[in-house]
Formats: C-alpha cells, sequence, structure tokens
C-alpha cells in the first residue's frame, strides 16, 4: 500500500511509525493541489491521509481523476474538504470519524477551544494584552462580562454541544438548547436570539444548517450578543455577521472556521472585517488540534487502515 500524508503529523508522538507499518509512505505536508496529484501519479499512491484544518485544497476530481486513490482516510468528523459525491461515484471509500463514539467522546478539545474563544471575548483577552504590550495599564477600557450572570444558548446539542454546555453550567450560567434532532427541553431559536448574551454553533454543515444563521435572525437582537462558531463558515452568512457588527445588532463574533477555507484567505469578509478593529477573534481552525487529541485521533484513525 503506498501512502499519502498530505497533513502535518511528524510533531505527533509515534504517529509517523504507525504510518510506516501500514505501507509506503510519502509525506507531502503542506503541498499545493498540483504537487499533490503529482505524486499521487509518480509514486502509484493508493491511500491519502488528509484532515480539513490545514488544507488550502479540496480533494475533488480534478485532483484525484486518473489515480489510483481507492481510501481516503481522514482524522476529521466533518467532511467539507471532499468530494463526497465524486468519491461514491468512482467507489473511493472514505474513512472518518464520524461514527467513532468511543473515540470522539474522549476528544472535548473544540468545545474547550470554544469556551476560550468565548471568554476571550467576554473578557477582551486579545485587546488587553495588546495593551499591556504597549506598557500601559488602564483596566477601564477592558470591563467585560461575568459567565456566571449569562443566558447562553448552545445551537446543537450533539458530542461538542454538550460538553460546551456543561463548561458553561459549571461557571454558573443559564444555559438554552435547540436541536430538533434530540428529545430535550428547547428554545426556539427566534427567542434565543431574542434573549441569550452568548449563542454557541455545534452542528454539521447540511442543506438545513447552511447560513441559518443570517439577517433573519441576527434582526431580532434586543441586547448586546456575542457568537461563538467552531463547527463551520457556512453555518452563517459571513456578510449579515460583518453588517450586525456594523449596526451593532451583534457584540463579537468567535470561530474557528470561516467560509471557503480552501480558497483564498484575503476574499473572506470575517478576516477582512477583523483587520479592520471589528470584534472579531478568529483562529485557523484549531479545535481539534491538541497534542493529546489529535494524537489518540490519528492512531484510530490510521488502525482502520
Amino acid at each position: 500500500m503506498n501512502i499519502a500524508v498530505v497533513t502535518p503529523v511528524k510533531h505527533l508522538p509515534g504517529i509517523p511509525e504507525l504510518i510506516k507499518s501500514k505501507g509506503n509512505a510519502f509525506y507531502l505536508e503542506e503541498g499545493t493541489k498540483q504537487e499533490v496529484r503529482q505524486i499521487l501519479f509518480s509514486k502509484n499512491i493508493n491511500v491519502i491521509i488528509c484532515n480539513p484544518n490545514q488544507q488550502t485544497y479540496k480533494i475533488d476530481q480534478e485532483l484525484l481523476e486518473g489515480t489510483q486513490i481507492g481510501i481516503i482516510n481522514s482524522c476529521s468528523t466533518g467532511l467539507n474538504h471532499i468530494d463526497l459525491d465524486y468519491c461514491k461515484e468512482n467507489n473511493i471509500k472514505i474513512q472518518c470519524h464520524k461514527t467513532d463514539y468511543e473515540l470522539i467522546n474522549q476528544l472535548p478539545s473544540t468545545s474547550e477551544l470554544a469556551f476560550g474563544l468565548m471568554l476571550s471575548l467576554l473578557r477582551k483577552i486579545p485587546e488587553s494584552k495588546n495593551h499591556t504590550l504597549n506598557y500601559q495599564w488602564d483596566y477601564t477600557q477592558f470591563m467585560g462580562r461575568q459567565v456566571k450572570d449569562l443566558k447562553i444558548g448552545i445551537i446543537g446539542y450533539g458530542r461538542l454541544g454538550k460538553m460546551m454546555e456543561g463548561y458553561c453550567r459549571a461557571f454558573g450560567a443559564k444555559t438554552y438548547i435547540y436541536d430538533p434532532y434530540v428529545n430535550v427541553p428547547q428554545t426556539s431559536l427566534e427567542r434565543m436570539f431574542q434573549e441569550c448574551d452568548v449563542i454557541s454553533l455545534h452542528v454539521h454543515v447540511t442543506d438545513k444548517t447552511r447560513y441559518m444563521i443570517s439577517s433573519k435572525l441576527l434582526g431580532l437582537v434586543e441586547k448586546d450578543l456575542y457568537i461563538i462558531n467552531t463547527s463551520r463558515g457556512e453555518i452563517v452568512n459571513e456578510i449579515d455577521i460583518v453588517e450586525a457588527l456594523n449596526t451593532e445588532k451583534l457584540t463579537g463574533y468567535g470561530a474557528d472556521v470561516v467560509e471557503n477555507e480552501f480558497d483564498d484567505l484575503t476574499k473572506s469578509p470575517i478576516i477582512k472585517a477583523m483587520s479592520k478593529g471589528k470584534n472579531i477573534i478568529v483562529t485557523p481552525h484549531t479545535g481539534g488540534m491538541t497534542i493529546e487529541g489529535q494524537t489518540k485521533a490519528y492512531k484510530w484513525s490510521i488502525n482502520k487502515l
């Protein structure tokens, strides 16, 4: 078996050795789409090991056509970095962690980041750091919010949503849930946007969830609201998010994702707005990127081969 590793893994203890035990490994951890396609042909690659977090291209017909790829092994639950329809039509097997519950229940990293993004916005941590870097010491500019007294809405009550709610409740916040696929007390989206101080998104991208957060819901906001998005950029209408910040319907936006992560990031309306001083924090899809989490996940993923 010839394996192309197109995502960084050499920093994870034991993972390169494990990959080597499965076949002949060829590394192109930060290659372009054209470079990856070249190695797929030149090394007669059968398997691709990937992860969406640092991938700057989509694994699609343009990359795969004419190759010998039979398996795409993705160390992720989300698969929007792969053209699933093309793979199905061409009998390419997709391996991922979407239903690996024994594993993913051990991986709270993304929820921990969601909580961290929320605290960073509520307590103005990035601005405070920049303030002290300039040898200034005026706390009055950085009066924040106390989690204990907030109402926090959780949209999506799967594994990560439940973890996020647990962290919020541990801090004393009152939590509200919206998820039509689970049988728990529910709060409507409309009421959430009217009453909550923070809303955190924990859903997969589907036809029903794509752009579910748009001007229609943002227009209902009646007080300061922060939105946290560690799901996918496509869950929100990013243009509407920026407009809500401009009109002060939205107080802050914290995200680990943007739409079209595999495209030119200079086109991202969210990153552009952040660069212009809007109250936005964007991290480069680091949610699951912890040494502990990634080592466990890649071991599980590679052993599927």
